[in-house]
């Protein structure tokens, strides 16, 4: 337990628009796997990207960093995917270490970006939008093809994925759930935006006034959402890299942990509590 949280912790304080000498395994390849039902891992070992396969296409949900575009490509040829099967692609955040792959992969997939309007400006920009310690970093901007609300479906074939707005670390955050059957057993899968503060400005954020409130009321969404399976876009938040390591080795609900979402979301409010707190006293 104690070991998870440190992780969790650690990879709460890796989220930020910008971090000084990136962490090495943010770039780092890493081989292809199959987590559940249609979905695989495809991104590197620290940041993740996650292909929704079918027989109709497949929807990308989220990227790494621009240098590790190439890597995303080579995992999804690797697991029989062609650019043209790509349909769609899903923004989780405007942030540089997860949005700065978006233009090449839309470029050479030929498929559509998909984000909410809260993101859709920062994406369209190249620009991280709130004030942040970090500044306002860059990443290359890339075409908004489609604006989802809330709830809202992106399907390719029968296979539905539903749109959640979870603001509040990016004013367009947006978590992505998808229900699959695995052994004949029903699952929620959760692809949950991040709600870790990174060195947002909580306070008086005159380029994003209604932060503190959002990052409440995504919490309190977050927290009482049925998630089976989480898969974050940091993938140390849910050890999923270790829960593949399992089931490969015999464990098959190796990632079915229903107390994963709760825990990332105690994990994150302790954490906005703390900032909060500083901040205020500044």
């Amino acid at each position: 337990m104690k070991r998870w949280l440190s992780c969790a912790l650690a990879a709460l304080a890796l989220d930020t628009p910008a971090v000084a000498g990136n962490p090495p395994e943010w770039s780092q390849p890493i081989r292809p796997f199959k987590v559940a039902g249609p979905v695989w891992y495809v991104g590197t070992r620290g940041l993740a990207a996650y292909a929704v396969v079918t027989r109709a296409g497949t929807i990308l949900v989220s990227g790494p960093m621009a240098d590790a575009a190439g890597q995303v490509k080579r995992n999804l040829r690797a697991i029989g995917v062609q650019p043209h099967q790509v349909k769609w692609i899903l923004n989780s955040h405007a942030h540089f270490d997860h949005a700065a792959a978006f233009a090449d992969l839309r470029q050479w997939s030929g498929a559509k970006l998909v984000a909410s309007a809260g993101d859709a400006n920062a994406l369209r920009l190249g620009r991280h939008e709130a004030d942040n310690d970090n500044g306002f970093t860059r990443f290359p901007a890339v075409p908004v093809d489609r604006i989802v609300r809330d709830g809202e479906q992106v399907r390719v074939g029968t296979v539905a994925i539903t749109a959640v707005l979870t603001p509040g670390h990016t004013p367009g955050c947006t978590t992505w759930t998808l229900p699959i059957s695995e052994a004949g057993n029903p699952l929620r899968i959760v692809f949950p935006c991040s709600i870790s503060v990174a060195g947002n400005h909580l306070v008086a954020n005159r380029a994003y006034p209604a932060i503190a409130a959002d990052y409440r009321r995504s919490f309190a969404r977050l927290a009482t959402m049925r998630a089976d399976i989480v898969l974050p876009m940091h993938p140390e938040l849910a050890d999923v890299l270790g829960r593949a390591a399992r089931r490969d080795a015999g464990d098959a609900r190796a990632f079915v942990d229903p107390t994963v979402l709760p825990r990332i979301v105690a994990e994150a409010r302790a954490d906005y509590a703390t900032a909060l707190d500083i901040q205020r006293k500044r």
